[in-house]
């Protein structure tokens, strides 16, 4: 028996299944596996609270369209959330909380008994105190009960036809801020429209705008690096991320790689 059969079977039994689902490869897995084997049983939720990038939305539209699972689009606003917008090092305890309980209502009004996410073994070597908020409130990981690592879950959904396999990985907008820089509406729009303009001007795939009190920092994947060599080029996305906020730009050498933000910025 495969991983991928494992998952499937995982919900086997389950009366009704909600799946938080973001835009990426872990989540669509879990809600092709719960969709395989519950049918129309199996609910995948995607929570709009205005720190994710808009193309985050299109792409779990798109992959509950590909499964054709049942999907719920739901709205609330993090920025209201005071506890979030502070920025510690909890941020992302407070932004999973506050999830948990909007899941919570929609399993109420669905008749769902279980609630499961896409957190994977590597995630778990991270990290993660939004990891932690989950599993206080009872989301199931079933992708790390069996067994599943990135690579892993990207061969799965390959195999199955979900068109985000190579998706690169990515997360909300408020993760681009340093901890202890209050997340405001103005920080999360010049983020997102600069990153839209690296990949227009450079045509990457993995990029972060990371905003250091108006100073934007460039990184994108290791891989990538040499696309930005094109000075023209870099001097227009220099003019235009100062068009929109940003007082200097720089680009990081050693590119990106996950929870680089993770310190307390004063």
């Amino acid at each position: 028996m495969t991983k991928l059969d494992e998952l499937i079977n995982w919900f086997n039994g389950q009366a009704k299944v909600l799946v938080a689902l973001s835009g990426g490869v872990d989540s669509a897995l879990v809600a092709y596996a719960a969709h395989k084997s519950l049918g129309n049983s199996a609910i995948a939720v995607t929570a709009d609270y205005k720190t994710l990038a808009h193309e985050e939305l299109e792409s779990a539209e798109k992959i509950c369209s590909e499964i054709g699972i049942k999907h719920i689009m739901i709205q609330y606003n993090e920025l209201e959330n005071p506890k979030f917008v502070k920025n510690d090092n909890n941020r992302c305890f407070h932004c999973r909380t506050e999830l948990s309980e909007h899941l919570k209502e929609i399993s109420k009004k669905e008749n769902a008994n279980i609630i499961v996410d896409g957190t994977n073994l590597d995630d778990l070597g991270e990290y993660r105190p939004g990891i932690k908020a989950l599993k206080e409130n009872g989301v199931k990981s079933p992708l790390v009960e069996i067994g599943f690592t990135k690579d892993e879950i990207r061969e799965d959904a390959k195999k199955v036809g979900l068109s985000v396999y190579d998706r690169p990985s990515n997360s909300c907008l408020a993760s681009r801020i340093p901890w202890g820089q209050e997340v405001t509406v103005e920080r999360l729009a010049r983020i997102e429209m600069g990153e839209i303009m690296v990949k227009h001007f450079f045509g990457v795939r993995q990029v972060r705008v990371r905003d250091f009190n108006g100073t934007a920092k460039i990184e994108v994947g290791r891989e990538e690096i040499c696309l930005l060599s094109d000075q023209t080029k870099l001097s227009k996305l220099i003019e235009n991320l100062k068009r929109i906020g940003f007082i200097s730009v720089i680009v990081d050498p050693e590119g990106y790689r996950p929870g680089k933000l993770n310190v307390i910025v004063d």
